[in-house]
Order: structure tokens, then C-alpha cells, then sequence
């Protein structure tokens, strides 16, 4: 079982930045595929971004192109969001979530693991 832990969130003004965390508890995350999904207030689940299991590979919904960049550190067991030009739009819970083996990186049933989530709130 892999229990997942963001952190990081927070109120922000537009424009500005936040980089939260996702660690892992239970397992290391080397060998899984990592994502980023968020819910905006009434809302469904949308994807962010996704990151292979080497790094190599990244994928991001069109709302992230250009300021969000998902990264890891599996010396670390870490994975991150780096979002930058944040925008009120961007208001949501963000989900770190991991799967033991997907290419459908944007689809949330590829995944087998989430976090409990963390709020951001973009002020204009």
C-alpha cells in the first residue's frame, strides 16, 4: 500500500508561484508513474501533469504548458509541481497520485494510489 502526502498548498496572489510536494509513506515511488490532478470548486477532477517513472517523459493538460513543471527525485522518494504565473482559474485541491503502470497518464482511473489533497487559492 502506498499512502501519498501533499503539502505545500496555500493562498497566493496571481502571478505568483508555489511548488508543493508529494512524499510518499509505505514504499518507494521509483518505479511508478507520478501525476498531478486538481478539482476546482464544483468542479470534476481534471489532470495537470505526469511524469514517467525515469523522468524522462513529462505530460501536461493545455492549462499547464509554459508554467507548470512536474519533476521528481526518486533519491528522494519525492515528486513536485513547480506552478509559476499563477492565475485565479488555477483554484483548486491539487491530488498527487501514483500508478505501477499507465500510458493513459491523463485519465484518473489509471491510477492506483492518491493523496488526501491540498487546497491553493489564486487571489486576483
Amino acid at each position: 500500500q502506498v499512502q501519498l502526502v501533499e503539502s505545500g498548498g496555500g493562498l497566493v496572489q496571481a502571478g505568483g508561484s508555489l511548488t508543493p510536494p508529494c512524499a510518499p509513506s509505505g514504499r518507494t515511488l521509483s518505479s511508478y508513474v507520478m501525476g498531478w490532478f486538481r478539482q476546482p470548486p464544483g468542479k470534476e477532477r481534471e489532470f495537470v501533469a505526469a511524469i514517467t517513472w525515469s523522468g524522462g517523459s513529462t505530460y501536461y493538460a493545455d492549462s499547464a504548458k509554459g508554467r507548470f513543471t512536474i519533476s521528481r527525485d526518486n533519491a528522494k522518494n519525492m515528486v513536485y509541481l513547480q506552478m509559476n504565473s499563477l492565475k485565479p482559474e488555477d483554484t483548486a485541491v491539487y491530488y498527487c497520485a501514483a500508478s505501477r503502470g499507465t500510458y493513459a497518464y491523463a485519465q484518473s482511473s489509471g491510477y492506483n494510489y492518491w493523496g488526501q489533497g491540498t487546497q491553493v487559492t489564486i487571489s486576483s
